[in-house]
């Protein structure tokens, strides 16, 4: 048996004691148990809210990015940049939400890109115990908007009509000379300022929040390309040789020539010397002074009494057959000599005195021809559709000459053409455009239809493949009885020539990183000429497309990056077209490429009148609007200047990407209107 030691206190029994430990460890180690309970219920609260508040700055920062979209930040009011950015950060983040407390919030704008700092206080609960009574919690978001690989295609309408102010009704063209406040004007601020508003680079021009840089500085790879249109496109010269045909036909002319003899000289033949009297035309000598005999003498003209007057050359046809030659071999002074002198001769009328008989020698030579060949030589021209070699333009791979050497000079000479660069359009539909309308709108294009097709390829090997050059010198009306016919024409006279509307060339799609060439090329856009949609837009596709003519340039960047792909048509009115315009079909009235129905009174189907050539064209436009967007190209439409009728605007809209038609009645609205599509364009990005 154990005893405890005399006089040991409670404690040191106690604490030897091992009965009850267990009780108090427990309670011991619920202090840190507590502790580390509670910053975990604290520390999930913290993570919920700062998680919750990420995305609300972000929500603010994407919205207030997106208001100001080309423009700039705005701070006042209820629909500002501002504003939108505040109103979408509290409905993600509810006021004391998870129990915080004070928040700070704000957004703010520097060159395009949004910021936005924010920071909360959010209380302890357990860690309270410990001290802790809060924690502030603090997020930051940046928006900006960020451009993808982009190529971007202008078909722009360049017609007369863009040279009247917006608006004027009773303006047709003011001469071809801009007007004060025309919308070509206009135009050109825009585009300049959608290039401001998508690559970040200032100009000249004043767009509002212009941008202070000067070059661009983005990673993503941005091209521009120009399609300005009117009656034509000028594209030529952008093409390789081989895209242009070797001949092609035109309404021109063709000279005739008629058979002539060529002639060259016998042997001459000498006759006399014999002596020639000076008679009165009958056979009696006349006395005349010596002053006269000298001058009869010296073949001079002088007023006689109808003497001998001796005939120098004769001719047979347009080359002479002979020609005489008649010499005098005494020209000096008058002299007496009797039978031998030329003055007073023996048995003369009157040998004594100051007036006597006159005579001179006189000796013939004759020369006779053989005709020895034949020449032809310019009769008239026959008026019709003439068949040019044209290959003398080209000057290998991408090279091309200024004029080609044609046989419709002066007296059917070969004189030089010169080409712009303008092209006639390749093979027409002989399917769809045959029917007696061709105004019903397209649902497909025809596969005979090389002229709507975007992708097809030229080939010198396959027909009506390639394109021909426009030259609107080699190119005649027909006339006959002062009225336009379709037959063969024959005349010796010179037939006018159409106006020839050749636009400025068109740019492929290029980097404009500096804005001086961008501005130069914009500023060289002239109006003028009437318009032809169709042309733009199909000739405005083929430069974009991936898979066309220059899918290697198109398809992707040079890093292999993939592309988005936008065309921006502008026009400022309906479908405008004459019977004869030099288009890209020829003269229509005389040409009729586009079918092969001929019309009846001068109306209805065909392609001879204006109203059919017209309802060719927008039938076209359709067709082709529809064949962009299934390439997956977004189409934006702006109809600028007002004045459109309902038809022309409902089909404008329907040619439009879902969402992508503008109207601009004046050129304020046309400028808002491009700064729009820039910032579309654009995609908006959280960067941070």
């Amino acid at each position: 048996m154990t005893r405890e030691r005399t006089g040991a206190s409670f404690l040191t029994r106690l604490g030897r004691d091992a009965a009850g430990n267990t009780i108090a460890l427990a309670a011991a180690a619920m202090i840190p148990l507590a502790g580390l309970i509670g910053g975990g219920v604290d520390m999930s609260r913290l993570y919920l809210t700062k998680t919750r508040l990420q995305h609300a700055c972000d929500a603010g920062a994407l919205a207030g990015r997106k208001v100001m979209g080309a423009g700039a930040w705005t701070t006042g009011g209820t629909t500002s940049a501002q504003a939108r950015a505040n109103e979408l950060f509290a409905t993600n983040f509810k006021t004391n939400a998870y129990g915080t407390g004070t928040l700070t919030r704000n957004y703010t704008e520097s060159n395009g890109t949004v910021t936005g700092n924010v920071s909360v206080a959010v209380p302890m609960t357990i860690m309270r115990v410990f001290g802790m009574s809060s924690r502030n919690l603090a997020v930051t978001c940046t928006a900006k908007m960020e451009i993808p690989n982009t190529d971007v295609m202008f078909v722009l309408d360049v017609t007369g009509s863009m040279n009247c102010a917006a608006g004027d009704a009773w303006c047709s063209n003011n001469g071809n000379v801009p007007a004060v406040g025309a919308k070509i004007t206009g135009l050109k601020s825009a585009v300049k300022c959608f290039y401001e508003a998508l690559l970040k680079v200032n100009t000249a021009e004043v767009c509002g929040n212009d941008p202070s840089a000067t070059t661009y500085s983005g990673t993503a790879q941005i091209r521009l390309g120009f399609m300005p249109y009117s009656v034509n496109v000028n594209v030529g010269k952008l093409l390789p040789n081989d895209a242009l045909a070797n001949s092609w036909a035109y309404q021109s002319r063709q000279a005739n020539f008629t058979d002539q003899p060529i002639y060259s000289a016998n042997s001459p033949t000498v006759n006399g010397p014999y002596w020639e009297v000076y008679t009165n035309g009958w056979g009696s000598q006349i006395s005349i002074s010596q002053t006269q005999c000298l001058g009869y003498m010296k073949n001079e003209n002088f007023d006689g009494w109808g003497g001998f007057s001796p005939t120098a050359t004769s001719s047979g046809g347009p080359v002479p057959t002979a020609t005489v030659a008649t010499t005098f071999p005494h020209d000096g002074a008058a002299t007496s000599g009797g039978s031998t002198g030329e003055w007073g001769w023996s048995g003369a009328s009157d040998t004594s005195g100051d007036t006597r008989s006159c005579r001179r020698l006189r000796t013939d030579t004759t020369t006779t021809y053989a005709q020895t060949g034949t020449t032809q030589v310019f009769s008239n021209w026959t008026y019709k559709q003439v068949t040019f070699d044209v290959s003398g333009l080209k000057a290998g791979g991408s090279s091309w000459n200024s004029s080609v050497a044609l046989p419709i000079g002066s007296s059917g000479t070969n004189t030089n053409v010169s080409w712009t660069g303008c092209v006639e359009e390749r093979q027409a539909s002989a399917t769809k455009n045959s029917d007696h309308d061709p105004s019903d709108e397209w649902g497909t294009i025809p596969s005979d239809a090389n002229d709507m097709n975007i992708d097809l390829l030229p080939d010198p090997n396959v027909a009506g493949t390639q394109w021909g050059p426009q030259l609107g010198g080699a190119v005649y009306f027909r006339y006959s009885g002062g009225s336009d016919t379709t037959s063969n024409v024959t005349s010796s006279s010179n037939f006018d020539q159409p106006t020839h509307y050749c636009t400025t060339e068109a740019k492929k799609l290029q980097t404009w990183y500096t804005s001086d060439s961008f501005v130069t090329y914009v500023d060289s856009l002239t109006a003028i000429g009437n318009t032809y949609h169709d042309i733009g837009m199909i000739w405005g596709a083929r430069f974009i497309s991936p898979t066309g003519i220059f899918a290697s340039e198109n398809a992707q960047t040079s890093g292999g990056g993939a592309i988005q792909r936008h065309i921006i048509f502008m026009t400022d009115g309906d479908t405008m077209s004459y019977n004869d315009d030099y288009m890209a079909y020829g003269i229509s009235w005389w040409d009729r490429r586009q079918t092969t129905y001929a019309p009846v009174n001068n109306e209805g189907g065909g392609s001879g009148t204006d109203s059919s050539t017209a309802r060719m064209i927008n039938a076209h436009l359709t067709a082709l609007c529809t064949a962009i967007k299934n390439k997956n190209i977004t189409l934006w439409v702006i109809s600028y200047g007002g004045g459109i009728n309902a038809t022309t605007e409902a089909r404008l809209q329907a040619c439009a990407t879902s969402g992508k038609y503008f109207s601009a009645a004046d050129t304020a609205t046309l400028i808002s209107n491009f700064k729009q599509i820039a910032s579309e364009i654009a995609e908006l990005r959280l960067t941070s």
